[in-house]
C-alpha cells in the first residue's frame, strides 16, 4: 500500500464504493503503508458486509497494479472497536490522522502523502477518484468517479463546522508538537514523504508485530462507559444464544436481539429494531 497515485485513488474509489452501497457513513480515514485506519457511524448494522466489500475490492484492484496473486490482507479478523461517546470518536480521530506522526513518517499530519481525511474534513470536501483503469473495465458497471465525503461524527451537532475543524485541528497540532519534542530529546528524525514514495511496494517493517496482545471491541475513555458497553455486549451474546437455542428446538418466529447479523442476512431471521438493543 506504498502512497502512490494510483494506490490513493484506489483506496479512495473502492471506500467509497463500499460505503455507498452497504449505507455506511464514513467520520475519517488514514491509510498507512500496511494497514488502514477508518471511522464510520453505521445505523443499519451493516459493517461486515462493508468491511467484506470494501477489503475484497481493494485487494483484488491492487494485487492487479502489483503483479500479485496471493492473499493481500492479514488472514487475522479485522479490528473492530466500537467508540462509546462522541470524546471516544475524537480521540480515535485524532489518533488515526496523526498515526505517520507519532510513527516518524513525517513531521506534520498534512504532510503524508497517503490517503487522509484530514484537509477534506478541515475544509470540508470530499475525496474524489476515478475508476482503476488497471483493473474494471472501462465499459463495465462501475461508475467513472466517485466522491468520498465525511460526515461530522454523532454528538458534536452543536459545534459550527468551522468550529468543529478548530477544534480537530488543535488537537492534531498537540499531538504533532509532542511528537517534534520527543524527537528533540532522543535525536531521531522523521523518515520524509520523499523517502516513504521511494520505498518499494515489496518493503516490510523491519520490527516485528507484538503478539498475543489484547484485542479491544469497544473504547471509552470514561471507566462507567466503558462498563455499560461491556455489560451490554454481554446482555447481547446471552440474549442471542437464547434466541439461537429456541431457533434449533423449532421455534420458527423467535426474535434475535438487535445487532445479530448473519442469520439475518443469510437466514432472513427476525431481529429486534436498533432502539430495542439488550440493555
Amino acid at each position: 500500500m506504498r502512497p502512490d497515485r494510483e494506490t490513493n485513488n484506489a483506496i479512495i474509489y473502492c471506500l467509497a464504493i463500499a460505503a455507498a452501497r452497504h449505507g455506511i457513513t464514513v467520520l475519517f480515514t488514514t491509510a498507512m503503508s500496511n494497514h488502514h485506519h477508518t471511522g464510520i457511524h453505521d445505523p443499519d448494522g451493516n459493517y461486515p458486509a462493508f468491511i467484506e466489500h470494501f477489503h475484497k475490492l481493494f485487494a483484488k484492484c491492487q494485487n492487479a497494479l502489483r503483479g500479485r496473486w496471493e492473499n493481500f490482507w492479514s488472514s487475522e479478523q479485522t479490528s473492530v472497536v466500537r467508540l462509546v461517546d462522541p470524546s471516544d470518536v475524537i480521540d480515535k480521530m485524532v489518533y488515526a490522522l496523526t498515526n505517520p506522526v507519532k510513527d516518524g513518517l513525517v513531521e506534520r499530519a498534512h504532510h503524508w502523502p497517503g490517503v487522509t481525511s484530514l484537509g477534506a474534513v478541515l475544509h470540508r470536501k470530499a475525496l474524489v477518484a476515478n475508476r482503476p483503469k488497471h483493473f474494471f473495465r472501462e465499459e463495465g458497471p462501475m461508475p467513472e468517479t466517485v466522491t468520498l465525503s465525511f460526515a461530522r461524527p454523532p454528538g458534536f451537532e452543536e459545534l459550527s463546522a468551522d468550529s468543529f475543524a478548530a477544534m480537530l485541528l488543535e488537537r492534531v497540532r498537540a499531538v504533532e508538537e509532542d511528537a517534534s519534542s520527543e524527537r528533540r530529546r532522543t535525536g531521531a528524525t522523521v523518515l520524509g514523504r520523499r523517502a516513504v514514495l521511494s520505498q518499494k511496494p515489496t518493503d516490510r517493517p523491519a520490527s516485528r508485530e507484538p503478539r498475543r496482545e489484547l484485542d479491544p471491541r469497544v473504547a471509552a475513555r470514561s471507566k462507567w462507559s466503558r462498563i455499560e458497553a461491556l455489560l451490554r455486549n454481554r446482555a447481547f451474546r446471552y440474549a442471542y444464544a437464547a434466541a439461537r437455542a429456541a431457533l434449533v428446538a423449532g421455534v420458527r418466529d423467535v426474535v434475535f436481539p438487535a445487532g445479530s447479523y448473519w442469520l439475518r442476512r443469510f437466514a432472513g431471521a427476525y431481529c429486534a429494531p436498533p432502539h430495542l438493543a439488550p440493555s
